[in-house]
């Protein structure tokens, strides 16, 4: 192993996506391979071994512990996946274990109580049977299942069933206990080491095998005798202590490179998080200074792509506080109000609609102090309507208009694809309100995805299902404000708390009618929504760069990894920086 180059570039693969999880696989991968430790030419070699496998094996035959035995036949050459030490030899799994089976395959009884426990994959761990939420069964059952699956500590359990195949343990309960067919036995003979077996089964090379036998579709299973004949590799004796001293050893450093990277993350979330509280609680006077602190400081403080996401979320806060851009004298929004009440009205005359009538707003319901100039009111009052899709299920069509659900609005932009169809006589039917133009806001209501807004931006003709609010705003009000407006916290956590139902949470027209909105004078709407665009671009960049250097990362320390199995050129290395 090039310890040195490794070295040489941790810094730049500690924050790898997965980098510890890689290393602690690129560990074993060596182990398996005896690359791990130097070889002793003076080690018993791994062909005695076998021989004091099938020694041991005639005589527990002998005294009836185990059915006869086929003696193993030798692996030929070409079925090697790769080349072993000189001491070491290949052999097929089951020909080294005195015993491979599994738990019952018809589930008994079980219950809190019992008189033995009855262990399934769920209580399979890596560092032993774990008992908690453990069953039992009742003697009798047992007993027919002892008789033939009849772990022992320090036998080797086998998760073979499901998404957690693979995970495998060394038996560490002193007392007898029954398992479920989800987890195969492993009896070893007295001369392998039950945790090098271990270690090289929870290899990549072992673990990609498994894989490649997987059958079943809801459940994935690997059988018995699919596992038997499984290639393994066997090292001497003495190696094998060496294998396991060493590997002790590395993943001992493994588990303290993991707690420096999680200690290093947290430090990074925590001053992260302090910077954007001290932005959501502004102090107008310090407020320039910890905006520019907070935006100069997060490239270094975040290093996940999902860490701009709090950021995204503190800039769209800011615009509807008045905190983003300076206030500059404009013409009140009380005044915008009053236009917009005209074009309101004017709407609803035109299309015969009741208006909306909005609650009354009392300074206690105000959720913060906003800048001179501005006003609050409620969403009603900035859209000429605000309504939904049809509440009667649509008939359906080969060829029509389309019909869009939530799926197809939840990423904040209209995706047509694979979208229903209904016919042109039904869409001619929906009033000009129910049915989205260009320029309107959607707006999802229910289920997990409620509250996304997403802007009409197409002359294409569509209609919507109920589960979509359509918003359609006036002419007086920026469209770009609209937009941070329905995007941001205020607006969500009055969605969240408006909500009904707990299956399907749902927000009703009334209460998404009543939301609290401030409203700033029109200049300062369209700066504020130029400012959260370059803001947003901003983190579209810091993402964007976060992405790459994981990726170059991952590319750098596959390189490394694999360097020491096949000797790479430097030139390789540098092509991966």
């Amino acid at each position: 192993m090039n310890a040195e180059c490794l070295l040489k570039h941790y810094e730049k693969i500690a924050d790898a996506p997965a980098a510890i999880g890689c290393l602690r696989g690129f560990i074993l991968d060596l182990a398996v391979r005896g690359k791990l430790v130097s070889q002793d030419p003076n080690d018993e070699p791994a062909s005695t071994l076998l021989k004091q496998i099938a020694t041991e094996k005639a005589r527990l035959v002998k005294a009836g512990d185990i059915r006869k035995f086929v003696e193993p036949i030798s692996i030929p050459s070409e079925e090697h996946p790769f080349e072993l030490p000189r001491n070491w030899q290949w052999a097929r799994l089951g020909d080294l274990l005195t015993k491979l089976t599994d738990g019952t395959h018809h589930s008994p009884p079980n219950g809190p109580t019992g008189d033995f426990k009855y262990v399934t994959a769920k209580n399979i761990k890596n560092d032993g049977v774990l008992l908690d939420d453990i069953t039992y069964v009742s003697r009798e059952v047992h007993e027919e299942i002892f008789a033939r699956c009849n772990p022992e500590k320090g036998d080797i359990l086998y998760i073979k069933d499901g998404a957690t195949t693979g995970v495998v343990t060394v038996n560490d309960l002193d007392e007898p206990f029954s398992m479920l067919s989800s987890v195969a036995l492993l009896k070893l003979p007295t001369c392998l080491l039950n945790r090098l077996v271990l270690l090289f089964l929870r290899s990549p090379f072992f673990y990609d095998q498994m894989r490649g036998f997987m059958k079943g579709a809801a459940i994935t299973r690997v059988t018995l005798k699919r596992m038997g004949p499984a290639l393994f590799p066997i090292p001497p004796l003495a190696e094998q202590r060496r294998i396991v001293n060493k590997v002790d050893e590395l993943m001992g450093l493994c588990d303290r490179l993991e707690a420096a990277h999680i200690g290093r993350e947290a430090v990074r979330d925590r001053l992260a998080a302090a910077s954007l509280v001290r932005l959501n609680a502004t102090d107008p006077q310090t407020f320039q200074a910890d905006a520019h602190f907070t935006l100069g400081a997060l490239s270094a403080l975040t290093t996940r792509p999902d860490q701009i996401k709090a950021l995204r979320q503190t800039i769209l806060n800011l615009a509807v506080r008045g905190k983003l851009v300076p206030q500059a004298g404009d013409e009140p929004a009380s005044k915008l109000l009053k236009r917009i009440a005209e074009e309101i009205a004017a709407y609803a005359k035109a299309h015969r609609l009741g208006q909306s009538h909005a609650k009354l707003i009392v300074d206690d319901d105000l959720p913060f102090a906003t800048p001179n100039g501005w006003e609050w009111t409620r969403l009603c009052a900035l859209f000429k309507a605000i309504t939904d899709g049809d509440h009667q299920p649509p008939p359906k069509a080969d060829k029509g208009v389309a019909f869009l659900t939530i799926g197809n609005v939840t990423t904040g932009r209209l995706d047509f694809t694979g979208c229903r169809l209904v016919p042109k006589t039904y869409f001619k039917t929906l009033p000009p309100y129910r049915t989205p133009a260009k320029g309107d806001i959607l707006y999802t209501v229910v289920g997990a995805t409620y509250g996304r807004p997403a802007l009409v931006e197409t002359d294409r003709a569509f209609c919507v299902q109920r589960h979509i609010a359509i918003l359609k705003p006036v002419e007086a009000m920026s469209l770009r404000f609209l937009m941070v407006l329905l995007a941001s916290p205020l607006i969500y956590d009055q969605a969240t708390r408006s909500t009904t139902g707990t299956a399907q949470p749902t927000i009703a027209l009334r209460p998404l009618r009543n939301f609290l909105a401030p409203v700033p004078p029109l200049p300062e709407q369209h700066r504020i929504a130029a400012k959260v665009d370059e803001l947003m671009a901003l983190c579209d960049r810091l993402e964007a760069s976060l992405t790459a250097s994981a990726g170059t990362r991952r590319r750098l320390l596959d390189a490394l990894l694999a360097e020491a199995l096949t000797p790479a050129d430097a030139g390789e290395l540098e092509a991966a920086e």
